[in-house]
């Protein structure tokens, strides 16, 4: 129904230095968002309101990040609604424990949204309180009962909830170094050292975050698209449950959920074939090249080209895809126009025998030989596991399939290419954003209505960021990680210079470019020495990777307008508890699994590959880093190309300038480098499908069905990820081997032995 308003608010000015944000038309005016903000009247589940309507009276297309922010995103809040119960401490607290604990497949923050609204409810109906609705279970209404139950399980809950319980779900990186260290160096710090470690390096990160978020979570452009289906989830759950529209969203959400939860049981086990139908593969069985081309079904099988993916395990965001129902339209093309680059690039380089890589699997992650056969680490290094170069001059250096060089290489155009990109599009707005929010003034809607609750003071991430370093200095000698005292400060500076360049390309586009940068100046400033290496990564990128969390539920509780004191609490209480519960937990698996862990395959229930990965990338790096990417050395073109990923942006910012009908402004240059290396691991079949649905969703859907897009789309996003992201720990539990026993489908005609998609096999 068409909801009315006293006075219309102007559409978005087009602005033509539109920078390839959530807009792919044009940049929102900020000045008068607020006027607009308070102006709207009805809410997204209304079929059109006067601020949906075009020139023409129908419904526009979502184009700007103010239609972001007030036609997608409810603006609606009541601030009576308490956040600190008894339901929200003790969902909180177990299902932090749950997502904590290691699991044979990762817990996401979608699928703790939506556990914690089904057992939230259960509560609301069980516990006894004055907003019980069963009269025997109600109760006087005191403080202590409204804490108990103060009536239905309330949106603010719910996000708490959420926020509390994901964060406990990230594994700590330190775990990884704890690991490490008892497994390959048998070094056993005390617990009081590993604990305080551990602590340390998750609320450095915070503290961080939130010194930043003047810039990097209040602005409207800072989007974050990947949070879109989650906010939209919460707001058909909490928001408008007595309208009729609104009913009819929340039927859409769960009709979609159980179907995809239903359809998913084929692709990942009776009919694996549906995971990637080749139709080059069919015809032609016996090809390699066909297979490296257009097979992609299982695990570095080949790039993918064409295959018909029917498991929205991998097609949706929960699979290694961008989320093509949420990701601007500009960031897939330039995703895709990426990977095309990669495709031939990984071919050519293949083909022509570069880096000798045809003596090695087409898609390898591992380390090699010359003549071929994996390279054993431990063949050079001494005793105290650092290089011997005595033993290296006999083995020799190791070799990188070609496909892995390529990556590396395109990691770290992405990392100059993010640098520059942010600074010739976003360095005015970054500058005027800082100097509105030191003037108390509001420069965002969501923002504005956030005002009635009590900010968190600066001093308190200050505390922490200072409480944290004094924590890490403090156990880093104590522990004996071999890192020296300016190398911890080094790393901070790093992440604190990386910071911003990193969370405004992810607010933007919704990926992560978490640099690689930092193990490459370990391994020149502390050369020969992998445990150093393990510690300088730990606070050189674990502290931007815990920031970036932070800044992303921080916006989040300002999209579903929870109180910042009560994100602050839950975060970091979320971090400590998840990270105490890691590492009691890693002690007793090394204790109880130790041989599993070292093995290289494990078992269906326990695997080292992260612990052994972690410790690889630690021995390459801080052990042969400054011998293998040095000036002259075998990929010193690795480390150099973060140099010239700082020249990529500027012919487009140019381009722009002076022909801007052209659209370069729409290109996303970090990704576009990044995903030359974007098919090197995994499965790829998903890639063309995805690339389709992209432009239906973002192009079609948007452009040409604006109300259902705004309505449902995000909401089928958060349905397919959902039902997926719960079969498969149903489905891990049951047969996967998660419970300690496989069972096997039995082979059939989707479900053949070999390569899922009847590609000649190659390895």
């Amino acid at each position: 129904m068409a909801t009315k308003v006293d006075e219309v608010p102007a559409p978005a000015q087009a602005d033509p230095e539109g920078k390839g944000s959530f807009s792919d038309d044009e940049k929102h005016d900020e000045k008068g968002s607020i006027d607009i903000a308070e102006s709207i009247k009805g809410d997204v589940y209304d079929d059109l309101r006067v601020i949906d309507m075009g020139e023409d009276g129908k419904e526009r297309p979502i184009e700007t990040d103010i239609d972001v922010a007030t036609r997608l995103i409810s603006l609606e809040d009541d601030p009576t609604l308490p956040a600190f119960t008894f339901r929200m401490w003790f969902l909180g607290l177990g299902l932090a424990c749950f997502g904590s604990v290691p699991q044979t497949v990762y817990v996401s923050q979608l699928f703790i949204q939506i556990i914690a609204y089904i057992l939230g409810r259960v509560l609301e109906e069980i516990l006894p309180g004055p907003g019980n609705p069963r009269a025997h279970l109600q109760t006087k209404d005191t403080w202590f009962w409204r804490f108990v139950n103060p009536g239905p399980f309330n949106l603010k809950e719910h996000v708490a909830v959420t926020i509390f319980a994901s964060t406990a779900a990230e594994s700590a990186l330190a775990i990884s170094i704890f690991a490490a260290d008892d497994l390959y160096y048998a070094i056993q710090p005390n617990v009081g050292v590993g604990i305080f470690t551990l602590i340390g390096s998750q609320l450095m990160g915070y503290g961080l975050g939130g010194i930043m978020r003047s810039f990097l979570v209040y602005p409207t452009y800072i989007v974050f698209p990947n949070l879109l289906p989650t906010v939209q989830l919460f707001d058909a759950l909490h928001r408008g449950k007595k309208i009729m529209l609104q009913k009819k969203r929340v039927k859409f959400f769960w009709l979609v959920f159980i179907g995809i939860f239903v359809w998913e049981w084929f692709p990942e086990y009776i009919a694996p074939t549906l995971t990637g139908i080749s139709i080059f593969c069919l015809a032609n069985r016996n090809s390699a090249w066909f297979t490296r081309i257009f097979g992609g079904a299982a695990g570095n099988e080949g790039l993918g080209a064409f295959s018909i993916c029917l498991d929205w395990n991998y097609v949706g965001s929960g699979g290694g895809s961008l989320g093509a129902l949420f990701t601007p339209l500009s960031t897939q093309l330039s995703l895709y126009c990426g990977t095309a680059i990669c495709m031939i690039a990984f071919c050519a380089c293949w083909a022509q025998n570069t880096w000798n890589g045809q003596s090695f699997p087409f898609l390898s992650q591992s380390l090699y030989n010359e003549n071929g056969t994996r390279y054993n680490q431990l063949d050079i290094l001494d005793e105290n596991f650092r290089l011997d170069h005595a033993k290296l001059a006999v083995v020799g250096l190791p070799w990188f399939a070609s496909s892995q060089v390529l990556t590396k290489i395109g990691a770290n155009l992405a990392i100059g290419a993010t640098i520059t990109h942010v600074a010739v599009w976003y360095g005015k707005e970054i500058i005027d954003v800082i100097r509105k929010f030191r003037a108390g003034e509001n420069y965002d809607p969501h923002l504005a209505k956030m005002k009635v609750y009590p900010e968190v003071p600066m001093w308190w991430y200050i505390l922490t960021f200072v409480g944290s370093f004094a924590m890490a200095m403090a156990t880093m000698y104590t522990g004996h990680s071999g890192l020296p005292w300016w190398g911890l400060i080094v790393g901070l500076i790093i992440s604190s210079i990386f910071l911003p360049f990193v969370i405004t390309v992810y607010a933007i586009t919704g990926r992560s470019l978490i640099p690689s940068l930092v193990q490459m100046l370990g391994a020149a400033m502390i050369p020969g020495n992998p445990q150093a290496n393990m510690y300088f990564t730990l606070y050189g990128f674990n502290t931007l990777d815990q920031a970036r969390g932070l800044i992303r539920d921080l916006k989040m509780g300002q999209y579903t307008k929870l109180p910042p004191r009560v994100t602050f609490t839950v975060q970091s209480v979320g971090a400590v508890v998840g990270g105490l519960l890691n590492y009691i937990i890693m002690k007793v698996i090394i204790n109880s699994r130790r041989e599993i862990l070292l093995d290289i395959q494990g078992s269906n229930v326990w695997s080292g590959q992260q612990v052994q990965s972690f410790n690889s990338d630690a021995i390459s790096w801080g052990a042969l880093g400054n011998l293998l990417y040095a000036p002259g050395g075998r990929y010193a073109i690795v480390p150099f190309s973060v140099l010239i990923g700082l020249a990529v942006p500027l012919p487009f910012w140019l381009i722009h300038r002076y022909f801007p009908k052209l659209g370069a402004n729409k290109v996303v240059t970090p990704v576009l480098c990044w995903t030359l290396g974007y098919l090197s691991v995994g499965i790829n079949s998903s890639i063309f499908c995805t690339f389709c649905l992209a432009v239906f969703s973002q192009y079609y859907l948007r452009r040409y069905r604006p109300g259902w897009f705004r309505k449902y789309n995000f909401l089928l996003s958060a349905a397919l990820d959902g039902g997926t992201q719960v079969m498969v720990f149903v489905f891990t539990f049951a047969v996967g081997g998660g419970s300690g026993k496989v069972i096997d489908m039995p082979f059939w005609a989707l479900n053949p032995k070999g390569n899922p998609d009847y590609c000649k096999r190659l390895t």
